[in-house]
């Protein structure tokens, strides 16, 4: 079938040869190994990851997922090829059952708000690449089909208007989450009842309740378990075998490993090629006893921090940062402590564009990024700032080749903006104008700010209230006023007065510093 790629890649830089395709690694749950990635249709990548059962308001864990995932689109898409991602609505579910109770609301009603909140979530996250939410409410004929394909190949059995899948009919269920059969029936809650075989058979079909949301089928009104959805929404997207399935490590058993049985069950295909499984979110508190604690942040456990909230407090680019400095497969450790750490972080970046601001090295639409910008600048005096630009960004891409190691690629960019701001500094710029070093600080900063938005990530400060599009120009040339003022009172022995502009100054956010070429200013 031909998969709808709606995301064209952009055309290659011409000369990159940074970050081929074949270079590529990522660890595969299902093999357990780093393997080269090689799609299923040459140039083509179709992905899918569990998305929210959209029963409550989203929360910093719910977007772990959808961040990881949006990243590995964006790069796959500048290394070339055409990507393809689906995250689901789970609309259908126990949990939204109890929901609409518990707010005296219709299913469909609770399922409308929260899907609302999540995306919108994700929108303020600037998580953009999502092709398709599929919702399962919308797919109950693909749904019913493969349940009936699963009973016609002897996979699963009716009992009383129950479908089950059975788990003995597969010689290789457990191979994705490596648990052996005893364990699985020890670690399901399920118990036998309802006419079924084992404890480790799960339901593909549930039979109706009273005033529970149901649709018709040939073993009567019901609606569909869990993994079922999943499974058929897939395959109809992006075809029986596809390249990338993905999800929290929280879903590696049963969720994905009941998908993956059933899946090549139906059609005697390889399901998904590569299985990513991300680190949960752990919030780190105190305990009665005063220690520090690390838990999994959870409704259960009622220890969830709103999405709206933290964007709110922080913005996109704090949070971005947060969840990309830690490798996806290791958990992601959050506390006030971590978030202040990632500020500082980020600080660095915009601080060295203030400074770039001020020294007249802003890029504008003529810079180029480092690849373009060597083929003319490797022959004059800035050429070996433009060979550690290029080792950096090659150093870069191999990061985020080895099963896509944002962590150490954010390294990388802190070490491409000591080299900025050492260049800056080896040539003078703050205390003389020159135009190459200008120029080639505005192809390093391009060239970070590329980097940076292959991870969602803008670098340079976020706009003020006050600095719209009218003001944002007018505030530089102002705090050259006072500076000058400033200066002025000094040279007049007004130190009173010289003192008032820069303490005034500084509760502003602006902070002065004297040296001997004259004064410079920065935010903070």
């Amino acid at each position: 079938m031909d998969l709808p790629f709606v995301s064209q890649p952009p055309a290659t830089p011409a000369g990159m040869r940074i970050g081929s395709r074949m270079s590529l690694r990522i660890y595969n749950t299902l093999t357990r190994t780093k393997d080269v990635f090689e799609p299923v249709v040459p140039g083509k990548v179709g992905m899918y990851v569990c998305g929210p059962t959209v029963y409550a308001s989203p929360h910093i864990g719910h977007l772990v997922g959808p961040v990881l995932f949006d990243v590995i689109k964006r790069y796959l898409v500048y290394k070339g090829y055409g990507v393809h991602l689906v995250v689901n609505i789970t609309d259908v579910d126990d949990k939204l059952i109890a929901a609409a109770r518990e707010q005296q609301l219709t299913v469909d009603e609770i399922a409308r708000r929260y899907t609302t909140e999540y995306q919108r979530a994700l929108e303020r996250l600037r998580i953009d690449t999502i092709n398709e939410f599929p919702a399962v409410s919308g797919h109950m004929p693909e749904i019913v089909a493969m349940i009936q394909k699963l009973i016609d190949r002897k996979h699963a059995y009716v009992v009383e208007g129950n479908v089950w899948f059975d788990v003995a009919s597969d010689p290789h269920y457990g191979r994705l989450s490596g648990r052996s059969t005893e364990q699985q029936q020890a670690g399901t809650r399920e118990t036998l009842g309802d006419g079924k075989k084992s404890v480790a058979d799960f339901a593909l079909w549930k039979s109706a309740k009273p005033g529970e949301p149901a649709w018709p089928s040939p073993w009567g009104d019901g609606r569909p378990g869990w993994h079922i959805e999943c499974s058929a929404m897939s395959m109809k997207l992006l075809g029986e075998t596809f390249d990338l399935h993905g999800g929290g490590d929280d879903l590696k058993f049963p969720h994905h490993e009941n998908e993956l049985a059933q899946s090549e069950c139906a059609t005697g295909k390889t399901f998904a090629r590569f299985w990513l499984h991300n680190g949960l979110t752990r919030i780190r508190t105190k305990s009665k006893s005063g220690e520090w604690q690390q838990e999994k942040m959870s409704k259960s456990l009622g220890n969830v921090i709103s999405a709206d909230a933290l964007l709110d407090e922080h913005g996109p680019d704090l949070l971005r940062y947060l969840l990309l400095s830690t490798h996806y497969r290791s958990p992601i450790e959050f506390s006030d402590e971590v978030i202040a750490n990632c500020g500082k972080a980020m600080q660095s970046f915009h601080r060295l564009y203030e400074r770039a601001a001020r020294i007249g090295a802003t890029p504008d639409e003529k810079s180029q990024e480092v690849d373009q910008a060597s083929r003319t600048m490797l022959d004059t005096a800035a050429a070996d700032f433009i060979r550690k630009l290029l080792q950096l960004k090659m150093r870069y891409m191999e990061s985020m080749d080895d099963d896509f190691n944002t962590a150490s690629a954010i390294a990388v960019m802190h070490e491409m903006a000591s080299e900025i701001n050492a260049y800056i500094a080896l040539t003078r710029l703050e205390y003389q104008s020159a135009e190459l070093p200008k120029q080639a600080v505005a192809t390093g900063l391009v060239t970070l700010a590329r980097l940076a938005s292959l991870l969602g990530m803008k670098l340079d400060p976020p706009m003020s209230a006050s600095d719209d599009a009218s003001t944002g120009d007018l505030a530089p040339k102002l705090i050259a006023i006072l500076i000058n003022v400033r200066n002025q009172a000094r040279a007049a022995k007004q130190f009173a007065i010289a003192d008032a502009v820069r303490d005034q100054l500084k509760e502003a956010g602006i902070s002065l510093e004297d040296s001997p070429a004259g004064t410079i200013w920065r935010k903070g």
